[in-house]
């Protein structure tokens, strides 16, 4: 039987987001919208004349892969960033759909990764990224991102860290907890590691395209749009685009062969997603559509952070941060009276008993091993619905006068 660590983030969710009054800013989705919602960011005057989902239609298994629709939505979302060096446009072909970025981030190392193989990924992270091949029998090397740089990967350090049998360097843009964004220069200089070694880059890039705060440089391109064939780049429905419920992500890599191993292994895990959900990605994801729901999930993030900006600056003889530039969820440190981190998990539970404020603590979530404590950490997921935000942050600083300061 496969040996797998619990996978803490997700059981911290489980656990405690049904509590009776909580004020959930530990969802890192931006505010979810409704069918209905969706329906009024449609910019196009003949939207009326075609239903958002066809209930007409039998439901089968549908196309396996996703819809050609789905798919050339998808690829749009990549091809409308490229560069004048990038010549060849991503195809439907190069995309397979999932049920959600969860399911599509397993298949990935399911499918490239096993036994003898060594696999480089950053930390902090979504702990999917290095316990799934790590439980596959593949050694995982972490790369550690530090908060003097930003929480930007030092690329100096993939000296030390890769080794003759190196499959797969993971990152993962932007960064979940930090909200830190890896600039392009960066970028370019992982995948001229990687393509000099033959290694495969996978990049998660669930929270892409919510670039929302970087104050200088242009957004950082998808690692699919560098030039580098073996990059591999999975995404969702449910953060930047605020529709979860879904269930809809997608697999995206130029290489033929990575695609056709994915989907050769496909086959073990899932037939197909489900074509209401299918419908409802290709429509969120449209031309009509799709730049004005970013524009309100940017909007509504740029908002958020300000006023956990001023929380942090108000409080700041209690709690620091790198200031997210990206995504949806930052990462604060928190410190008691006597400048000591403060134990995060019971730091949590008792902010969650005393006001129903509800975070996750960072050593809990995101710590590998004791040489990488993120002790007096939380991650707060802020693009919630503004006047939750400034509910719980009113409570939260409520208790901090009461308990540390």
């Amino acid at each position: 039987m496969v040996k797998i660590p619990a996978f803490e983030v997700e059981q911290w969710m489980d656990r405690y987001e049904t509590t009776p009054g909580v004020l959930n800013i530990a969802e890192t989705c931006c505010s979810s919208i409704s069918i209905d919602q969706l329906a009024q960011f449609n910019s196009n005057p003949d939207s009326n004349a075609r239903p958002l989902v066809d209930t007409s239609r039998p439901m089968t298994y549908g196309p396996i892969r996703g819809s050609d629709e789905l798919r050339r939505n998808i690829a749009a979302l990549y091809n409308e960033d490229a560069s004048p060096e990038t010549t060849v446009p991503l195809s439907t072909e190069d995309v397979i759909v999932m049920q959600g970025a969860i399911s599509a981030n397993h298949l990935v190392f399911y499918s490239l990764v096993g036994p003898g193989d060594h696999v480089i990924c950053v930390l902090p992270t979504y702990q999917q990224l290095y316990s799934i091949p790590e439980s596959l029998g593949a050694e995982v090397s972490l790369w550690k991102l530090k908060p003097e740089n930003g929480y930007v990967p030092d690329v100096a350090e993939l000296d030390s860290l890769v080794k003759d049998n190196t499959k797969m360097i993971v990152i993962n843009n932007p960064n979940n907890p930090t909200g830190a964004t890896t600039p392009k220069v960066v970028l370019e200089k992982i995948i001229d590691f990687a393509r000099k070694r033959d290694i495969i880059l996978f990049s998660d890039e669930v929270y892409r395209p919510l670039f929302h705060s970087l104050e200088s440089g242009p957004i950082p391109p998808s690692v699919l749009l560098i030039g580098y064939p073996r990059a591999i780049a999975t995404s969702s429905m449910s953060k930047a685009w605020a529709l979860a419920g879904i269930r809809v992500g997608w697999i995206a890599s130029r290489d033929a062969s990575i695609m056709e191993a994915i989907a050769s292994a496909r086959d073990y895990t899932t037939i197909s997603v489900s074509q209401l959900d299918d419908q409802i990605a290709r429509y969120a994801l449209s031309a009509s559509v799709r730049p004005h729901l970013l524009a309100r999930n940017i909007s509504l993030a740029r908002e958020n952070l300000k006023l956990l900006d001023r929380f942090i600056q108000d409080h700041s003889s209690v709690c620091s941060w790198v200031r997210p530039t990206a995504g949806t969820t930052a990462f604060v440190q928190f410190k008691n009276k006597n400048g000591n981190p403060v134990d995060d998990e019971a730091f949590c539970k008792d902010v969650l008993d005393k006001t129903k404020v509800m975070f996750l603590p960072g050593a809990r979530c995101f710590e590998y091993d004791q040489t990488s404590s993120f002790a007096g950490f939380v991650r707060i997921g802020y693009v919630s619905e503004t006047e939750v935000l400034h509910h719980a942050l009113e409570k939260l600083g409520s208790y901090l006068a009461d308990y540390l300061q």
